[in-house]
């Protein structure tokens, strides 16, 4: 069995009359790559900071490689990397410099130091970019060199929030390679981002989070079985009638059909054959149509299901 390596347990956050925090609870054991979405106003940030003592809270226990957190918890501190949305580096320091730096708070030593931040620079790919200062770099630069300085020290807890907004597909490619790398190597991630295929990719297990609670954990094929949806059928056909209309929407599974004038949508929940019972029917009554897509839900119609509302949207 996997150590957890955080464990959150009826944490409560209040600002004033705003209650962040819900008696939430979560564990992360040893090894995962956990995903924690919501929509903004859900607690996700709040959580971190929390996480991380950057936050006092009214009630609950946090505990991270089974030692209580606190403000003055070092010992658990130097075997954390952070990584948060907004760029965190010295305009004034190079590239080295700004790896060199943060390396330091934690490693001692000179030449392991030296020895860190070489391969921290080579797993981001800055080697041509070492003397550059920040304000040279393109946004995508700028975010790998933002990685290399919380991943330098090699953490066994890395916090990424929002590590791919603003970057070109290289770099963000390039950065969710890394996550992966990280976590083969021993390293437990905690990942936030409105990318739900990035979520996809690369999480192993995703929380979702809405108005301070938890509303929904698991792996994406236990949270997709969560929710009605099972399979989305779109049809391009024109001058579709209502009667025809009611046909599908009578057929086993079909539990919602939407028709726009060119498109027909249908909904199923469970059946193996939704696709061609579809199609039967519209072929028995001599109708001819264009293209057919066949789509599984996916996480974002999770989300879209359980939180009623998307990610980008403001919320709460």
């Amino acid at each position: 069995m996997k150590d957890t390596v955080v464990k959150i347990h009826d944490l409560v956050k209040r600002y004033g009359e705003l209650v962040a925090l819900d008696h939430l609870d979560l564990e992360i054991p040893e090894g995962e790559v956990f995903g924690l979405l919501g929509p903004n106003g859900s607690g996700k940030t709040t959580t971190i900071n929390c996480l991380l003592s950057l936050l006092t809270f009214d009630k609950g226990e946090i505990e991270i490689f089974g030692k209580k957190m606190t403000p003055t918890s070092y010992d658990i501190k130097k075997n954390i990397g952070v990584i948060m949305q907004n760029v965190a580096v010295f305009d004034e320091l190079t590239v080295y410099e700004n790896i060199d730096y943060f390396c330091g708070l934690y490693i001692n030593d000179k030449a392991q130091r030296k020895q860190y931040i070489e391969e921290a620079v080579k797993f981001v790919g800055l080697e041509e970019f070492l003397k550059f200062r920040p304000k040279k770099l393109s946004g995508g630069l700028l975010r790998r060199l933002n990685i290399a300085c919380g991943i330098a020290h090699k953490p066994k807890l890395i916090i990424l929030d929002e590590p791919t907004v603003a970057v070109d597909p290289q770099s963000r490619n390039r950065i969710l390679e890394g996550i992966e790398e990280l976590n083969r190597a021993g390293s437990t991630v905690i990942y936030t981002s409105h990318y739900m295929e990035e979520v996809e990719q690369i999480c192993t297990r995703i929380a979702i989070m809405d108005k301070g609670h938890k509303i929904a954990e698991g792996t994406k094929d236990e949270l997709k079985r969560m929710i009605r949806n099972t399979e989305t059928v779109t049809i391009e056909i024109i001058g579709l009638e209502e009667g025809m209309k009611s046909k599908i929407a009578e057929l086993p599974h079909v539990y919602q059909t939407e028709y726009d004038g060119t498109k027909l949508t249908v909904c199923c929940s469970g059946g193996k054959h939704n696709l061609i019972r579809i199609l039967g029917v519209l072929q028995e009554n001599g109708l001819s149509f264009g293209r057919v897509y066949s789509e599984l839900p996916t996480l974002n119609d999770v989300f879209l299901e359980i939180t009623g509302k998307a990610l980008r949207d403001k919320g709460e």
